[in-house]
Order: C-alpha cells, then sequence, then structure tokens
C-alpha cells in the first residue's frame, strides 16, 4: 500500500482522513457514523487514559461504573439537560428478537419496554438518581467520581476521532457542600486538563468560561480549554461544568449541614473524550504522516537493524538488547523491528508515518565503530551517536522533542492569532488567514448568535483573567469591556 498522503495544503480535510487509515490508528465502521479504534490508535487513548487516572486520583477521585441505559423520565426532570440532547439521543423500545415465518430476524413487538431506555448521551441524570442513595450527611461530601465509559451521541456528520455516533471518554461527577467548593473543583479539573493538554499532548490551550449559548446544557457556568489546529480551526479540548444545585433539585439529592439543616448539594462534571486522539494529529503532523509528542507515543523509539545474513543479525541483536534493556530501565518504550520480510527503507517510512519520536538504524558499520544512527521524527534530523551511554542520550532527545512540538505549536497558535476592530477585518481574517480572533463584543446572546449564522464563527471563550479594555462591539457598536476569543471550531 502506497504511504503518499494528500498533503495539508492541497487538502486539509482529505489530509486528516488519510492520515488517520494510513497510520493505523481507525477506521469506518459497519455501523454508519461509528469507528473502529485499531490497536495502534488505542494504545495513544491508553497512555492519555493513564496519564489522566493519575491526575484524578491525585487529586482525590475514585473511579466507578454507572449504567448505558437511562430510563426516559429521568431526562425531563431537569429541562434545560433534554432540550440540550434531545436531538442526539438513541432510543431503546424493545428488548427481543424473533424469527419471522420467511426466516428473517425482526422486533418482537410483543417485546415492548414499559418505558423507553436512552442510550447514555451524558450520565448527569443517572448518576445524580443514584446519589440521593448515597448522601445524606455533609459527612458524606465532597463525593469525587470519575466514570471511563462510552456515549452515543447522535451524528450527521461524522468524522473519525472528531465527531462519531459513539465514542470513548471519561466524565466526572461531583458533589460538594458549598458552591464555593464546586466551583473550586470545576476550577480545579479545567486546571487539569490543561496541564495534561500542555505538558503531555504538547498543545497549548487557552483556558476560558463558555457564553451561556456555548454553556453545557443544564450548567450554570462552563469551563473549557481551547486548542488551535494548524488549519486555523479551533477545537475544544475538555470541558468542566459548575452545575450548582440544578441537578441536586431536580433528583432531590439533599444533606444535613453541620447545623442539621437540610440543604441540596452543589454539583460539577467535567471530561474529555477520544476527540483528542484527533487533536493530537491535527496539532503536530505533517505531509509525511504523524507526528508523536514521546510521552503519548505508543513506543517512542524504534531499532531498525541493517544486516546482510543471520550471523550479522544475531551481532546486531546482541547489541541492540543491550540498548533496549538499558532504555527500558529508563522506562522508554522501545521496539525491536527485526522482521525479514520488509526491507529497512519500508520501515524507514513506515515509522515514520506512524509518528515515532525516535528511529535508531544500526549496521554493520556501525557494529565495528560503536554507533548507532539516531533520527527525530519532529525535525527529520540525523546524528550518529556512540553506543555508550545511549540511554541517557536518547532520554535527553525525548525531552528536547516533547518541548519543541509544545513550543512549534505556540508559535503557531501566537501566528495566526488577530484582533480585529471591525466586522470587515473579522470576516475577512476567517476567510483569508483563519485562526483566533480577539474582539469586542457587546455581551448579548443574540449579537453572537448574529455573528455565528452570518459567519459560522462562535466564541470560543472569555478567556480566564481576561484583559479588560474599553471598546465597541465588532456587530452592533455597542460598549464592551472585553476581547473575546471567536473562531471556526471542529
Amino acid at each position: 500500500m502506497s504511504k503518499e498522503l494528500s498533503t495539508r495544503e492541497e487538502n486539509y480535510s482529505e489530509w486528516y482522513n488519510e492520515l488517520v487509515v494510513k497510520a493505523d490508528l481507525a477506521e469506518h465502521s459497519a455501523v454508519k457514523g461509528c469507528m473502529v479504534i485499531k490497536p495502534y490508535g488505542y494504545a495513544i487513548w491508553e497512555k492519555m487514559q493513564q496519564a489522566l487516572d493519575k491526575m484524578f486520583k491525585d487529586t482525590g477521585h475514585v473511579n466507578a461504573y454507572f449504567p448505558l441505559f437511562i430510563p426516559k423520565s429521568f431526562f425531563s426532570k431537569e429541562a434545560s439537560h433534554v432540550e440540550g440532547f434531545a436531538k442526539e439521543c438513541a432510543v431503546v423500545t424493545h428488548y427481543r428478537l424473533k424469527t419471522a415465518p420467511d426466516g428473517s430476524i425482526v422486533v418482537d413487538e410483543t417485546a415492548k419496554l414499559d418505558e423507553e431506555l436512552i442510550v447514555r448521551p451524558t450520565s448527569e441524570t443517572i448518576i445524580w438518581n443514584t446519589y440521593r442513595g448515597w448522601i445524606q450527611s455533609y459527612r458524606d461530601l465532597p463525593l469525587l467520581i470519575n466514570q471511563w465509559a462510552n456515549v452515543v451521541r447522535w451524528e450527521m456528520r461524522t468524522r473519525i476521532f472528531l465527531r462519531t455516533t459513539e465514542f470513548l471518554w471519561q466524565e466526572g461527577h461531583t458533589a460538594h457542600a458549598t458552591s464555593q467548593e464546586a466551583i473550586a473543583e470545576s476550577e480545579q479539573m479545567l486546571n487539569v486538563y490543561a496541564e495534561f493538554a500542555e505538558k503531555w499532548m504538547a498543545m497549548p490551550v487557552i483556558k476560558g468560561v463558555k457564553t451561556a449559548n456555548e454553556r453545557f446544557a443544564g450548567a450554570i457556568d462552563t469551563y473549557c480549554i481551547e486548542a488551535l489546529m494548524q488549519d486555523g480551526k479551533a477545537l475544544q479540548a475538555g470541558t468542566s461544568h459548575f452545575l450548582g444545585q440544578n441537578f441536586a433539585k431536580a433528583f432531590d439529592v439533599k444533606f444535613s449541614n453541620k447545623e442539621g439543616k437540610q440543604d441540596f448539594v452543589w454539583a460539577t462534571s467535567w471530561g474529555v473524550t477520544t476527540r483528542l486522539i484527533g487533536a493530537l494529529i491535527m496539532s503536530h503532523s505533517d505531509d509525511k504522516g504523524l507526528v508523536l509528542p514521546p510521552k503519548l507515543a505508543p513506543y517512542q523509539v524504534v531499532i531498525i537493524p541493517i544486516y546482510k545474513g543471520d550471523e550479522q543479525l544475531a551481532q546486531i541483536s546482541a547489541v541492540v538488547n543491550k540498548m533496549k534493556k538499558a532504555m527500558e530501565a529508563k522506562g522508554i518504550s522501545v521496539k525491536y523491528d527485526n522482521r525479514d520480510n520488509q526491507r529497512p527503507g519500508w520501515k524507514f517510512a513506515e515509522y515514520e508515518l506512524k509518528g515515532v519520536p525516535i528511529r535508531i538504524a544500526i549496521g554493520a558499520r556501525d557494529l565495528e565503530n560503536g554507533t548507532v544512527e539516531v533520527a527525530r521524527r519532529d525535525t527529520l534530523e540525523k546524528e550518529t551517536l556512540q553506543q555508550a551511554d545511549i540511554e541517557n542520550k536518547i532520554e535527553h532527545l525525548l525531552s528536547q522533542i516533547q518541548e519543541n512540538l509544545y513550543q512549534k505549536a505556540l508559535a503557531m497558535r501566537e501566528m495566526k492569532t488577530y484582533s480585529a476592530d471591525t466586522f470587515d477585518d473579522f470576516k475577512r481574517i476567517l476567510e483569508e488567514t483563519p485562526g483566533f480572533i480577539m474582539a469586542h463584543w457587546d455581551g448579548t446572546s443574540e449579537t453572537e448568535q448574529k455573528i455565528k449564522d452570518e459567519t459560522k464563527a462562535t466564541i470560543r471563550c472569555i478567556p480566564i483573567d481576561n484583559k479588560q479594555e474599553s471598546g465597541k462591539c465588532i456587530y452592533s457598536g455597542k460598549p464592551s469591556i472585553q476581547r473575546v476569543v471567536f473562531a471556526r471550531a471542529y
């Protein structure tokens, strides 16, 4: 199979779609709108899971699991929440199939459910119904729970990782005695997501608050991290919601406070999804294939022997196995590809396409000289290094690559962040040089919607600790106290 890709400049969308498939990350499934995540793609998700799960547990959270199916009546208890998800819900109406006289399989019409079940689009309702039985006193608070799960949101237009009918995610759901504690939790988890995005994904993000139009259904406030992809489109990479007492009141979740008085608890929810893999691809990859940050690469180093005959391979393998063991002792993940059914050049192209951070080649001459050839995926630079102390050199190089990818992505974002003072400038930037646009907005939902209807650009967030400056709204001309972040988005 040819490894040639479309280029980003020719067709960014086509480049992305081809890369996902050719790099063996995922593929379309027999179920329309759903994806099969292949082992290499799932290994990246596992790396993400491991890092995030540790961060959640380090901040006091524990994991649990709640049902995939939610009674329809639960959704009617929180009006704004059901309105936000009603058009995306998959509904189970029957619980049995049967064989028809012609031998085909049909739904058994006598097996209709008394109450329809919704396939989980998000778990607030089932979880808050459960929490009612878990929380009685302030001694039961805070309740800090996360679940790793799949969800279904029926999508008409899908793209692997970025928007699929079924996807994987984690969702945190916490209960607190005071609004201050719940807000602090929401902000803490936003910071956890931002740290993960920047330190693991090497992807710079803006931390901010969503407008009322863009807020999570049923939330008082939605905090978010927004990233900019290479094509100038924004991607929401994580959200954390302060839910107030909305769900506690809807599901009658009360507790006795220290004074013995009954009160409703205060809630948060927060989550990230497998769209982070899409964000990772679009943040760093190039026309030759994936570029993976070392912290999330399924393997950080691949070693390829160049040899003639079994005897030479055995000599190289003896040296490689020592190097591999020394690197693994440092926590570096290493793959030794000594398959004899593909030539070294083919392997070089394969691992370049798959974005492995470091490639090491070793041949007969390297055995004589005590050297190896080391190639970096991020810069495509090659150098010859001595085999002695190779584990420390590679460890340092991986750290360099991780930092370089972040700095490169940050420079790209800064280059594609613009200010617009008029609506004409705003529209021109969107069409000619898309990116983040910092512009004044009058604070009304009506103006925000009109801008979206006319340009397809949305307010991505109001940055936390945003600089306050007086100005005029680009659309209405009314007074404004700050610029907000606009962009077209995935």
